[in-house]
């Protein structure tokens, strides 16, 4: 099997990965992927997409990831995951789907608009 590879983002994160036959090692920057992301909630969405198509053993997976934060990093390596496996193997795709994982969060942080604090939030009104 050659190497697939593919891309997920999530607001400002981009996650390149690198996926190959191996026996589960998934190292992400040059580290493995349970120093990377410290908690358990972090480390549970970046296996997500394996453990729903039942191949957390089958693949070395090598990510690089850049931007935003380790929320969104974890979750933009969630969908690069998702979209490599499917390309492998197109029958995992209704389950992957059935959990959400093959669609791109497209929210995005507002914008902050002119004459204003941030992006919604006005100045003070004072009547007097």
């Amino acid at each position: 099997m050659s190497t697939t590879n593919t891309s997920g983002r999530r607001k400002t994160a981009v996650a390149r990965i690198y996926l190959t036959a191996g026996n589960g090692n998934i190292t992400v920057n040059g580290k493995d992927y349970k120093e990377y992301f410290p908690t358990l909630p972090l480390q549970y969405i970046v296996t997500q997409s394996l453990l729903v198509a039942d191949s957390l053993a089958n693949f070395d997976i090598n990510v690089n990831v850049q931007g935003g934060g380790v929320k969104g990093q974890a979750e933009a390596v969630r969908l690069a995951i998702a979209k490599a496996l499917v390309e492998l193997n197109p029958e995992v795709k209704p389950a992957l789907r059935a959990k959400g994982l093959m669609t791109r969060d497209d929210r995005m942080v507002e914008r902050k608009k002119p004459g204003r604090r941030k992006a919604r939030r006005r100045f003070q009104f004072s009547k007097r």
